[in-house]
């Protein structure tokens, strides 16, 4: 037998009373446990347990929370090589437990489904708290509540915002700004934790035993969250799955084991799918549209799970739709198919990719109002740049800007000022390629120059 089956256990189940152990294969839908018979020849279908794995954890976890009457069952965990002589004693002594000799041998084997729940929490008794020792440090009870860090540092978690501590350096006081949280050490003592803040995220690192590669690297500075889950090692064999993020006010990073988290079905009025709900289990972001915000106004954004907050963060002006097809158009440096959700004509890519600044109308804001304005697509820096009319125009006297030939009559008479005998009347910006009035802009000018003309002769009149 090799040393790697030596280290392998099997998991048995029996309903109470019974002395039928059969071997646990998985869980079923219902929560109750798959099983086969605990035979040579179904050994390839075991559960098999790795004495360094969490795999026993996460089948009690699934099985707890599915599961209403987990006493139903009888759970013993034997040496996988060890099963064909162990199995038909623990048979035998199943068919009298009650018997002292017999109930300290099958408690040896014996897996209680209620050690891997999870702890009831319990909020911090703030009388732990040793206040003159904070005081040496500036910091008060009633400072933290002024501005309320007490009630979040007494469920465990960091103070919401930065808190000024005094410490002594060569005779004088020094003051720096950190977030504050208890935790307790080995022998439960309770000590106070300080965050402090750093200039950037250290990234080139070991982290937790964990190196990150270019990507997660990218992912913690562009949205703070490292965007799938890393195994990390806080303790020496004590690895697991965790998320990873950036924690924005000291640019610390934090992780949070991956089963700690539990996503929800629906997020501000949207029901979640199961693709969707598997991406943010992995730490991926998830674009969600319509969301219902407190103010009953619908939103769409990007959610994704956030280590520091312990919870689902929204990122807006992320859509990762829009960003895959603006990415493949990078990649091969040409300009992007669509900006901020306006699709752009190939006339508009053209002049973009020859380095000319276009105008672009109908752009919505986050309020739902429409704006215009000008683009200038940056290879070199894979974006592309926005400008107002304003701007544009001081650009354009700078020699800032390449203007757009293909649409010089627009561009003229939308931000140069200037007019021809068929745009001098119309007051609105063109749109793309315009060269002269539509006939509803002719009929908007003509309607306001009556009403004018009426308003001016009924000013004589009245004189």
């Amino acid at each position: 037998m090799n040393e790697k089956v030596n280290d392998q256990e099997i998991l048995l189940v029996t309903e109470k009373d019974s002395n039928d152990l059969k071997a646990v294969t998985g869980i079923n839908e219902d929560g109750t446990p798959k099983t086969t018979k605990p035979t040579k020849e179904n050994e390839p279908d075991f559960l098999k347990i790795d004495k360094n794995s969490d795999l026993l954890e996460n089948f009690f976890k699934n099985f707890l929370n599915q599961y209403k009457d987990p006493t139903h069952f009888q759970f013993f965990k034997l040496p996988l090589d060890s099963l064909d002589s162990i199995l038909p004693v623990l048979k035998e002594m199943l068919n009298d437990p009650d018997s002292p000799s017999n109930k300290e041998q099958i408690d040896e084997y014996r897996v209680l489904p209620e050690a891997f729940a999870p702890k009831q929490y319990q909020a911090l008794d703030e009388s732990r708290i040793n206040w003159d020792q904070l005081a040496q440090l500036g910091i008060t009870k009633e400072k933290l509540e002024k501005f309320g860090n007490l009630e979040p540092m007494l469920n465990w978690q960091k103070s919401p915002t930065l808190v000024t501590i005094k410490t002594e350096a060569l005779g004088e006081s020094v003051y720096s700004d950190a977030r504050l949280s208890f935790r307790e050490d080995a022998e439960g003592n309770l000590k106070l934790r300080i965050h402090n803040i750093r200039n950037a995220p250290e990234l080139n690192y070991p982290f937790m035993g964990a190196t990150f590669t270019q990507e997660d690297k990218d992912n913690l500075r562009q949205t703070g969250n490292a965007g799938r889950l890393i195994e990390i090692e806080p303790k020496e064999g004590m690895k697991m799955q965790a998320f990873v993020s950036v924690d924005k006010l000291t640019n610390e990073l934090v992780a949070l084991r991956a089963d700690k988290i539990k996503i929800p079905d629906e997020y501000k009025g949207v029901k979640l799918n199961d693709e969707q709900k598997k991406d943010l289990a992995e730490g991926k972001g998830v674009y969600l549209e319509d969301m219902k915000s407190k103010k009953d106004t619908f939103f769409s954004a990007t959610i994704q799970i956030n280590a520091d907050r312990r919870g689902l963060e929204i990122h807006f002006n992320n859509n990762p739709k829009q960003n895959q097809s603006q990415n493949q158009s990078e990649e091969q440096g040409e300009a992007p198919k669509t900006f901020r959700k306006k699709e752009l004509t190939e006339d508009q890519r053209a002049s973009l990719n020859e380095g000319k600044t276009v105008y672009v109308s109908g752009l919505t804001d986050r309020n739902g109002k429409n704006y215009n304005g000008y683009i200038t697509w940056k290879p070199e820096e894979g974006k592309t740049d926005f400008m107002f009319a304003t701007d544009y125009k001081k650009a354009l006297e700078q020699n800032l800007v390449k203007p757009d030939d293909r649409h010089k009559v627009q561009v003229a008479v939308n931000s140069e000022g200037k007019t021809n005998e068929a745009t001098k009347k119309v007051k609105e910006p063109l749109e793309q390629g315009q060269t002269a009035p539509t006939e509803k802009q002719k009929e908007k000018q003509e309607n306001k120059q009556e009403q004018e003309e009426s308003q001016q002769q009924s000013r004589g009149v009245r004189r």
